[in-house]
């Protein structure tokens, strides 16, 4: 049987021993793990848990990067039947506190000093937590807390198990069940606190079967895991389709050296949310800036987008490949977006790259995807069909409900929450949209956020800051309007690096970013900008005011969430004095606020922010 993850494992390792599963890059080089070696380092730690108390139905926690440990130590849990909690990376002390506490986690699996620091900062208020396990003990060496242990003493541990009772493991694998909860995958949190979602082996793998029954992959194949791994999208792939298909999975050497790493690799298959489809299209865009009259002019001929035939391949030929080459998408089977909503301008982009990105729709509650774009039936507004296996309805208020084996099990410790979006096995989505013509998802936004203006005017915030998004110079917009409003409004965060590089370029002083993004010449470039958009958008929904913030909205801050969706309500709240003189008749704005440096500093600023009238 391959009805849970473990035995998907056990079943590859068995069928192909020698091929590769995982590819992690040390020190410039690529080292690989056959499955015979996933399936045996996994064994080694599963002892090694079991040795330690840990059992069927207990929390375990992980936090890191994306490394062949985390994926290790996930399996290995699940074997013993308890059940991992993925944990952001980036997350601050009492963010790994709430989800640590929430869950009740026995054991936390860190990667290195970092964040091993962040649990012992907070470790005096969770009770339950017996151990912290540690991936990399580097530099770690004065440390002295009882509860530490190295991942290596684990296993070894482990190893000395294996010997006293060879077919344990084997023996535990067989007793998983399809219904077993296996992650605890964190909500995005756009409207309050992460939520808990119980996602059973049975959810996880029909949604890579259902995936792969459109878009199949298969051994041979390569993904390159580089999103956070606590994220739904990433299981998704990195974990439940790597099992299903045979597929090899590579991680890069660090964070920062992804980009050149994804180029190393060139994948098969790539499932990004859109600020990474936005920051490549940035780096084209920002590349076009810097290049010379005639590079720019067949840059504009071959993204045209009226190419068919010799044409076609011509522009392929003379340009198109090389900038998918260098982006490190020259091999893409499938590329797909998800977790938010792409601007259309920005899929067709892709499109007329070459690069057959298609939207995809779903939440942590139903495995990461209901709905996925069929090849030839790419329509840049819509989100595609329901997968197979999938019920999709539309209920009298206009909300998405669906109904399929990937509907999750329902909220940890949390019935109350279960019964709000699990009505008679539909999962109630919070989304509003519709179905098109030709049967395809049209999302117009949360249903929380659709209102209309003064008028009447039926209007979607998310589809006008997906359109202000489209330019390089815009890193985030959270626009306003309904709710009795007689305008829409913006604030505005610049994107740092390429206005800067605008700015420099352009011999324009700066020093910080509250500096960059209240001189004088940026504020003309945005007001540009942003009336290049409202010559595409209908009257009644065109920005008539904006303004441009002094800081970045930063998930540290609450005013993001750690995969990068905008948290309306607390960016509503937080900067209310600016949404209110949006409404107004003044033409500034003051501002004291606190901002906090990289490097753990903080100071209060006074700044008076320039209110543009478009």
């Amino acid at each position: 049987m391959t009805d849970t993850l473990p035995k998907l494992l056990c079943g590859r390792a068995k069928a192909s021993p020698d091929a590769q599963a995982l590819r992690e890059k040390s020190y410039g080089i690529w080292r690989a793990i056959t499955w015979r070696g996933y399936r045996d380092r996994v064994e080694e730690l599963c002892l090694g848990l079991r040795a330690l108390g840990i059992g069927r139905g207990d929390i375990v926690a992980i936090v890191g990067d994306n490394r062949p440990e985390w994926v290790l130590s996930e399996l290995a849990a699940q074997a013993l039947g308890a059940i991992p909690l993925g944990i952001y990376q980036d997350s601050v002390s009492e963010e790994l506190f709430v989800l640590a506490d929430a869950s009740g986690a026995k054991l936390l699996i860190a990667e290195d000093q970092e964040q091993v620091d962040k649990v012992l900062e907070v470790r005096h208020r969770l009770p339950k937590l017996e151990r912290v396990i540690v991936s990399d003990p580097r530099g770690m060496r004065d440390y002295d807390d009882p509860c530490l242990m190295p991942l290596s003493e684990l296993a070894a541990s482990g190893r000395a198990s294996q010997t006293e009772d060879p077919g344990a493991f084997d023996a535990l694998v067989a007793e998983t069940s399809p219904d077993d909860v296996a992650l605890l995958a964190t909500t995005s949190g756009t409207t309050g606190t992460p939520k808990l979602a119980m996602l059973t082996h049975r959810n996880l793998v029909s949604m890579a079967k259902s995936l792969m029954a459109v878009d199949p992959l298969g051994p041979g194949d390569e993904l390159v895991s580089f999103l956070p791994l606590a994220w739904v999208g990433e299981q998704m792939m990195s974990v439940s389709s790597a099992l299903v298909t045979g597929a090899t999975v590579n991680f890069p050497e660090e964070p920062e050296t992804v980009t050149e790493d994804l180029r190393e690799i060139a994948p098969h298959v790539m499932f990004s949310p859109p600020r990474i489809w936005e920051s490549l299209l940035s780096e084209v865009q920002m590349k076009r800036e810097d290049a010379t009259w005639l590079k720019r002019r067949v840059l504009d001929w071959v993204l045209d987008g009226n190419h068919n035939g010799v044409s076609k391949r011509l522009a392929d030929l003379v340009c198109l490949y090389w900038i998918r080459d260098g982006l490190g998408l020259r091999r893409l089977k499938h590329a797909y977006t998800g977790g938010a909503a792409l601007g259309p301008d920005t899929l067709r982009f892709f499109h007329e790259l070459g690069v057959n990105l298609k939207q995809i729709y779903g939440q942590t509650e139903v495995s990461g995807i209901s709905v996925v774009h069929r090849d030839g039936a790419v329509k840049p507004d819509t989100m595609g069909e329901p997968l197979p296996g999938t019920e999709l309805r539309i209920t009298e208020d206009g909300e998405i409900i669906s109904r399929s084996q990937a509907v999750f099990a329902g909220y940890y410790n949390n019935e109350a929450g279960t019964r709000e979006v699990l009505r008679d096995g539909w999962l109630y989505s919070g989304d509003a949209g519709y179905l098109d013509a030709d049967g395809q998802l049209v999302v117009i936004d949360r249903v929380e956020d659709v209102s209309r203006l003064a008028d009447g005017t039926a209007f979607s915030p998310q589809f006008v800051e997906n359109k202000l998004k489209f330019s390089p110079y815009v890193r985030e917009a959270v626009v306003f309007g309904g709710d009795g409003r007689p305008f829409v409004t913006a604030l505005v965060s610049i994107d740092f690096q390429n206005v800067s590089t605008w700015a420099e370029r352009r011999q324009v002083p700066f020093t910080t970013f509250v500096d960059l993004s209240q001189q004088e010449a940026v504020l003309e470039l945005l007001t540009a900008e942003l009336r290049r958009v409202n010559e595409k958008l209908p009257e009644a929904i065109r920005v008539k005011r904006f303004l441009l913030l002094h800081k970045e909205l930063d998930a540290d801050d609450a005013e993001l969430t750690r995969t990068r969706k905008v948290r309306r309500r607390a960016v509503a709240e937080r900067y209310r004095a600016l949404v209110t003189a949006l409404d107004g008749d003044a033409l500034t704005v003051a501002l004291e606020t606190e901002i906090r440096y990289q490097d753990g500093r903080s100071a209060q600023i006074s700044v008076s922010i320039p209110i543009v009238r478009l």
